[in-house]
């Protein structure tokens, strides 16, 4: 099993990054995908939610009207689009993959997203 996130990187404020995580191993159609992200000091939050079948979505408020979450079951893939970026979305970037029956759950390691002028 595998989540491989990619796309991060060092961006100026306003900003915008395309976080993409690919998938393996796994029936990736069945499962929920979230992205998360970690700043240091910080617990890890969740970002953005998106269903198995692509058709729900869920942001929390502070990356509303300014994240996409979108995926792509034929190519197992999960994107986050990341426009306007401010210095506070400075992060790792988390994939993680939810199957609720039964309960599993799976982690990328992580890409370094960093806003700063």
């Amino acid at each position: 099993v595998q989540l491989v996130e990619s796309g991060g990187g060092l961006v100026q404020p306003g900003g915008s990054l395309r976080l993409s995580c690919a998938a393996s191993g796994f029936a990736f159609n069945s499962f929920a995908m979230r992205w998360y992200r970690q700043a240091p000091g910080e617990e890890r939050d969740l970002v953005a939610y998106i269903n198995s079948l692509g058709v729900s979505t869920y942001y929390t408020d502070s990356v509303k009207g300014r994240f996409t979450i979108s995926r792509d079951n034929a190519k197992n893939t999960v994107d986050l689009q990341m426009n306007s970026l401010k210095p506070e979305d400075t992060a790792v970037y988390y994939c993680h993959a939810r199957r609720t029956s039964p309960l599993i759950d799976y982690w990328g390691r992580g890409t370094q997203v960093t806003v700063s002028s």
